[in-house]
């Protein structure tokens, strides 16, 4: 095989962008695993900084975090190198989230200010967003461990926004009182009052007492209230589309009808269609 240094250009970011999409070879899977336990390493790296450590457990937690966002800016300048149109992939959704969730870790290596800033401001709050990185493994239905079905791919993502509308709600009520609100010392006392905020039980235990934290808290609400329902929506009209069969009535020209339907649901109109009788 050829070295990276002997391989025309165009031939090399082909070879990148196949392996940053791959899912069935060997070095595909191991990319695919590696950046999942990385994702999930940087958030618990988050979440641990939320908590009272001593020192050496908090410089640890700080090189552990610098050498994960060196490995996810490397992947973001790989995505763009390797992309067919690099406007559209730095444009994306996914690779806007992956840029910004390396941001405050690199905004600090740049800038000739102490590691504190990071819990300061913008930055604090833009940590948040890595929790979205996992949404880029919910493209399609190949997995590293195999192909899964299209529904079981819609509950992944139902379940993945319940849990990251928690994350992000927490993150950010942690992040607006933690200061101000004895009863927010870290992410866990954040997380417990979303959760019983969001599911309506309201125990009174924990209260927002700035400004900030209300507005997170209205904001954690009506995400959850659109966001759920919206995702739920999508499973319950894959389901019922399943069982339509795709017939077009030739008065308004509505596709999918029920499999014994004799006239269109939406305006009467007559409609043939060959299905098969129970026997």
């Amino acid at each position: 095989m050829a070295s990276a240094a002997s391989t025309p250009p165009e031939e090399l970011r082909e070879r990148v962008r196949f392996y940053l999409l791959d899912h069935r070879t060997l070095a595909g899977k191991v990319i695919d695993i590696a950046l999942l336990v990385l994702n999930l390493v940087f958030v618990a790296v988050f979440v641990a900084q939320t908590y009272v450590v001593d020192p050496t457990a908090e410089a640890r937690l700080w090189t552990l975090e610098v050498s994960i966002a060196a490995v996810f800016a490397a992947e973001y300048v790989l995505r763009l190198y390797g992309a067919r149109d690099r406007l559209a992939e730095f444009a994306n959704p996914y690779t806007m989230v992956d840029l910004l969730s390396v941001l405050p870790t690199v905004a600090v290596l740049v800038a000739p200010v102490s590691a504190a800033i990071l819990n300061v401001g913008f930055l604090r709050v833009l940590r948040v967003v890595r929790v979205l990185r996992f949404y880029r493994f919910t493209q399609d239905e190949e997995f590293f461990f195999g192909t899964v079905s299209a529904g079981a791919l819609r509950a992944m993502k139902l379940l993945l926004t319940v849990l990251v509308v928690l994350f992000v709600s927490a993150g950010l009520f942690y992040s607006v009182e933690h200061r101000a609100n004895p009863g927010v010392s870290n992410f866990g006392d954040a997380f417990y009052y979303v959760v019983v905020t969001l599911s309506t039980v309201g125990f009174g235990d924990i209260v927002p007492v700035t400004r900030a934290g209300r507005w997170v808290t209205v904001a954690s609400i009506l995400g959850a209230i659109i966001l759920i329902p919206w995702q739920a929506g999508k499973i319950v009209r894959a389901w019922t589309s399943d069982d339509e069969i795709q017939v077009t009535c030739p008065q308004c020209g509505l596709t999918g009808h029920d499999p014994d339907a004799s006239h269109c649901k939406a305006c009467g109109h007559v409609i043939y269609q060959e299905y098969d009788s129970p026997e």
